[in-house]
């Protein structure tokens, strides 16, 4: 079991206060769903397979109930179910939820996500407004070594296609299997793992093809992409991520993002300094609406994994930038306690984080729990008597004294020490 306290759940609101601020300026609208679905419904998307990864049980009505595993599930669900809502629908999410796999850097079997989904007709502006957004959350983090790679499903399908000269869903579904093991294992071990039903030649033909990455420019001038379906798409999907001024951006034959139901753009997100791989993970996916009966629209998204972007920014000092300076207000004897609670309801009243000890401890023992407060005002009976009290910056060491007028009719500014 995994619990999240203190600093953890600190981060976590950090991450999510970002999101919510960018998704609702996107005009996505927030929504909860349901931590629990009908195991039928999770099987609509990844088969009776998904049992081995997933949380699920019987309840007291005898129906099978699964832990959530993601969010796209939930939102299709309901955007599907809804007759008379306008489309394009914009709905993002963020939250708990639950895998039964091994736990691994970054990700425990409970974790957190966020999530953006668009439903409506087939647009690649819905492919961009999506890549656009979750670059901007990442400059929004601080993390600045940020590439979004993308590719195409049908691109990776057609190749297949061209280099086995045949469609066999079978061998297609083995190939991007291959194809999705390449960052995770090595290229003799998959064509180990294959070659018993394919041609060794034609394994690393494919594999060689997964590992071209670049510009549109670049590519082109490589590899003859005229043999590919769906270029000019990706094409046109980088003209218009440019024009939205996105630029970090790239093509990976590599990327395709599992095997159940994305059907065309797919994109996934890492830091080049990071070693934790994707911090996010998206396309469309047409085939999944359709499954619950909704052949009338399409839909595109992408989730990323909180803490495992929390990770990447420890590893490059951003979470030390988002910590919000906190206050300790500190007496010297019993006769103080009055006039220091009120100081720390004032502080409070103007959003000012500020703590005190309310189990009448001594001085000292009120300042070993004050270590991780940025300043302290201690409230002592001779500044008092002045109408003073004492400010400290618990990270210089410097001390100053500040009237209790000063300090009540303009608090945010007595903590710039420099200014007194």
């Amino acid at each position: 079991m995994k619990d999240f306290v203190g600093s953890e759940t600190a981060n976590i609101e950090h991450i999510r206060s970002h999101f919510k601020q960018l998704s609702n300026l996107y005009g996505f609208s927030f929504m909860d769903p349901s931590p629990i679905e009908l195991l039928s419904t999770l099987e609509t998307k990844s088969g009776p397979a998904i049992k081995d990864e997933i949380y699920y049980f019987k309840d007291k009505g005898d129906r099978e109930i699964a832990l959530r595993f993601d969010f796209t599930m939930g939102l299709t669900r309901y955007a599907t179910s809804q007759k008379s809502m306008k489309l394009p629908a914009k709905i993002s999410s963020f939250g708990g939820v639950f895998r039964y796999d091994e736990p691994q850097k970054g990700r425990y079997r409970f974790f957190h996500q966020w999530d953006l989904e668009i439903y409506g007709k087939a647009n690649l502006e819905s492919e961009s407004e999506i890549i656009e957004l979750t670059s901007r959350l990442f400059d929004s983090l601080l993390l600045k070594n940020i590439t979004i790679d993308v590719n195409h499903r049908n691109l990776v399908e057609s190749y297949i296609n061209k280099i086995f000269d045949s469609k066999e869903p079978q061998l297609v579904g083995d190939m991007l299997r291959a194809v999705d093991k390449i960052a995770k294992k090595s290229k003799d071990e998959i064509i180990d793992e294959f070659q018993d039903r394919y041609s060794k030649e034609n394994l690393e033909k494919i594999l060689e093809f997964s590992q071209i990455k670049g510009s549109i420019k670049e590519i082109e001038s490589i590899f003859d992409v005229s043999q590919l379906e769906s270029w000019d798409e990706i094409k046109a999907l980088f003209e218009s991520l440019e024009n939205r001024g996105v630029s970090n951006i790239r093509i990976n034959f590599g990327i395709v993002r599992g095997l159940d139901y994305y059907s065309g753009i797919v994109f996934e997100v890492f830091d080049k300094n990071s070693k934790l791989g994707a911090l996010a993970g998206g396309g469309r996916y047409d085939t999944l609406t359709k499954a619950f009966k909704r052949d009338d629209i399409g839909a595109t998204g992408v989730a990323g994994g909180v803490e495992r972007i929390i990770l990447t920014m420890q590893e490059q000092n951003i979470i030390s930038e988002m910590e919000q300076p906190r206050v300790s207000i500190l007496y010297i004897n019993d006769e103080m306690q009055k006039v220091a609670h009120s100081i720390t309801s004032l502080l409070r009243l103007n959003s000012i984080p500020t703590d005190i000890d309310l189990a009448g401890r001594n001085l000292k023992k009120q300042m070993d729990i004050a270590n991780n407060a940025r300043f302290t005002i201690i409230v002592g009976p001779q500044e008092l008597e002045q109408g003073n009290v004492v400010l400290k910056d618990m990270k210089t060491g410097i001390e100053a004294t500040i009237s209790l007028e000063k300090l009540t009719d303009d608090p945010k500014s007595v903590f710039n020490l420099e200014m007194l």
